[in-house]
């Protein structure tokens, strides 16, 4: 383990993000507290990868609060869209962060394309960066594809389109536990933890 971590900043200004990354650390007893309720502004996204994000993102908040940072840079890649929205999964839904305009441009385009290929992968990229600027970045995934017309209330952004390998059921259907335990993110945390946490 680098150092201990009592407190750390989520580096986001979304609840459903903030919620998720918690109950991961619950076990932990790491107090996460977001960037927004520390009144840290969101920096300009301006890297080609979505690691390359999330350690900007991460980098700003450390510098910000003098506390270790913890940033996700997330989002969906469709492969009948060559892999679009992906680093721009959020800036699809718009300055209001709507979701449902972001999946109706997702069925929009590949209905244009007038592919079948459907499937789909969630990505998530997590970077811890310390205020001495010590920095560790990880990446998971998780494989599916996507249906048509949006289904379920559970999760958040994209999950309502999108079905995971071995199930017939959204993201957006599934029970929060279940979706934790298999997602892109917890994916992603399992190495973090593994390197951080359980040294």
């Amino acid at each position: 383990m680098t150092q201990k971590i009592e407190k750390i900043v989520v580096a986001t200004h979304n609840k459903g993000k903030l919620k998720e990354i918690s109950a991961l650390l619950l076990p932990f007893d790491v107090i996460a507290i977001s960037a927004g309720e520390m009144g840290v502004d969101e920096p300009e996204e301006t890297e080609a990868t979505f690691i390359g994000n999330a350690l900007l993102k991460a980098r700003h908040s450390a510098k910000a609060t003098n506390l270790p940072a913890l940033a996700d840079d997330s989002g969906l890649e469709v492969l009948g869209l060559n892999g679009a929205p992906g680093i721009y999964s959020a800036r699809w839904a718009g300055e209001n962060k709507d979701f449902n305009v972001a999946m109706a441009r997702v069925e929009k385009e590949l209905k244009e394309k007038n592919t079948q290929d459907y499937g789909a992968r969630f990505v998530c990229a997590l970077a811890l960066v310390w205020p001495d600027g010590t920095q560790k970045a990880f990446e998971g995934y998780v494989e599916g594809h996507l249906e048509f017309p949006a289904r379920g209330e559970n999760g958040f952004g994209y999950d309502p389109i999108f079905v995971p390998n071995g199930f017939d059921i959204t993201f957006g259907e599934m029970d929060a536990d279940k979706k934790h335990a298999m997602s892109h993110r917890a994916n992603a945390f399992k190495q973090l933890i593994a390197e951080v946490f359980e040294k």
